[in-house]
């Protein structure tokens, strides 16, 4: 019988294989140049078998920086000996960018499948196999070529969504990982020295919205990923992921006023921005408030730099962070929290009547990996990131951000609710104005087994500013939800 300060608490409920996965892959492309892509995906297992999870892809190498897709990847392993695996996998995603006469990626949706060998030493993991870009309704594709694949496993820890309310021990940390996920905004000033892809000067600010997730190591010291688009100056349709690295220390014997910096690398273009091939480099000072009611106000400036373009500048930005797990500590050490329910899905969207910079209106469909996450039975926090996938608007990308309400369970497993979402969109010739968009969506959802979630949802899609662009929408997602602490 479980003693009696052990009765109330939730215990995980599952503990599945997980792995973060890179790859490289080769392409030439239709104008003649050859161009590199590089991945980011996060894989979590269905059983030791199958596998499943979000990723992006961006231009790596070549004059195309400004090239994204985000999608799934699934994934399906077979285990040769106790070190050696052979994997076949499909990612199916949307995007594009930096597209001209002779370079057109159609609807934007990409496929890239692949068969490799990987050979594990520890948690990390390398591998070397065939693969393929394409964009079916366009003509980038390549031929069947080599990729190589560097990763490394871990472990997905949840709760049963069923326990959400519930207090709960883990003695680790639960779902994706992350201590704290931030919303970001601010500007960047071009140098004098900046050109845009037709060699004319860029100088004019850009306003940029975007979104970060970090995990603590140790006091202080924190690594983490990052994404933001342009919504204001004229850059609509420029991205930018980045991974990065800090460290900040107690100012006047302070621990909740915090004085460091931070380094951060990734891939970043479009918005007719030059960076090159794609890779930027950041760095710079961070102030950080940790206030007594758990969210964090933070500043970070420093300066950002394309290394084969023409681009770089000054940037500042206002961050406001969530706390959503923190360092882990023993069970029996570990004060526990409360279960909540994330969500990671896939979202189909389709817009009927979206406007284009030439006058047409036309029908676009669009891809998105989504992710939510409860701050209390009623109010959850949402993100979306996704692009074009079917129509004409290949290389239209966005991110968006915010908040829903969600009833209590109704008629059984149904829930309904509604969501208001504010970001970045642009590129594919769509009509965005500077770039800042809003979504409103009222849905309903069907909890279809234990973690498999089916929602519908219909609301509208609009500029922020003037009347660039407002249209209806449909919404379907399917997602997977699991239990996390908040702490």
């Amino acid at each position: 019988m479980a003693a009696p300060d052990e009765a109330p608490f939730a215990r995980l409920n599952t503990v599945r294989p997980g792995a973060v996965e890179s790859n490289w892959t080769a392409i030439k492309m239709p104008d003649g140049g050859r161009a590199g892509f590089a991945s980011l995906s996060y894989l979590m297992a269905f059983d030791d078998d199958w596998g499943f999870g979000p990723g992006f892809y961006g231009a790596a190498k070549g004059n195309y920086g400004g090239i994204f897709t985000a999608g799934f990847t699934g994934q399906r392993r077979w285990r040769l000996s106790s070190n050696t695996h052979l994997a076949t996998s499909l990612y199916v995603g949307a995007g594009g960018g930096v597209s001209s006469a002779q370079l057109r990626f159609g609807g934007g949706l990409m496929l890239r499948p692949e068969i490799s060998l990987r050979t594990q030493t520890g948690p990390w993991y390398s591998g070397i196999g065939l693969s393929q870009i394409r964009f079916p309704s366009g003509n980038v594709k390549s031929g069947v070529g080599l990729g190589f694949t560097l990763g490394r496993a871990m472990d997905f820890a949840s709760f049963s969504p069923d326990d959400a309310g519930k207090p709960g021990r883990a003695g680790r940390r639960t779902g994706l990982g992350f201590d704290e996920i931030a919303l970001t905004g601010g500007f960047e000033k071009p140098r004098a020295s900046s050109r845009d892809r037709s060699g004319n000067p860029r100088t004019l600010k850009v306003g940029k919205a975007g979104a970060e997730l970090r995990q603590y190591i140790a006091d202080g010291s924190w690594w983490g990923v990052e994404a933001s688009g342009a919504a204001k100056g004229g850059a609509d349709g420029y991205m930018e992921v980045l991974g990065q690295i800090g460290q900040d220390w107690a100012l006047f014997g302070s621990p909740r006023l915090r004085l460091g910096g931070q380094l951060g690398a990734g891939l970043g273009g479009g918005g007719n921005l030059n960076t090159g091939n794609g890779w930027l480099l950041r760095a710079g000072p961070t102030l950080r408030w940790i206030t007594p009611w758990g969210p964090s106000l933070r500043f970070d400036a420093g300066y950002t730099h394309a290394p084969s373009g023409a681009y770089g500048g000054t940037y500042g930005r206002l961050v406001l962070a969530m706390p959503l797990d923190r360092t882990p500590t023993l069970v029996g050490d570990d004060p526990g929290g409360t279960v909540r329910v994330q969500q990671l899905g896939a979202s189909v969207m389709h817009l009927p009547r979206v406007k284009f910079k030439d006058g047409r209106e036309e029908a676009v469909s669009h891809l998105a990996v989504s992710m939510s996450r409860e701050f209390s039975p009623l109010l959850y926090g949402t993100a979306q990131a996704g692009s074009a996938a079917a129509g004409s608007a290949g290389a239209y990308s966005f991110g968006l951000f915010g908040l829903g309400v969600q009833s209590e369970p109704v008629w059984g497993q149904l829930r309904v609710g509604a969501e208001w979402l504010v970001g970045a969109a642009g590129g594919g010739g769509v009509r965005v104005g500077g770039g800042a968009v809003t979504q409103a969506e009222a849905w309903a959802q069907w909890a279809v087994s234990e973690r498999l979630r089916l929602r519908a949802g219909v609301g509208g899609f609009r500029t922020i500013r003037g009347h660039d662009q407002s249209t209806p929408l449909a919404h379907l997602q399917l997602s997977y939800a699991f239990g996390s602490l908040q702490r």
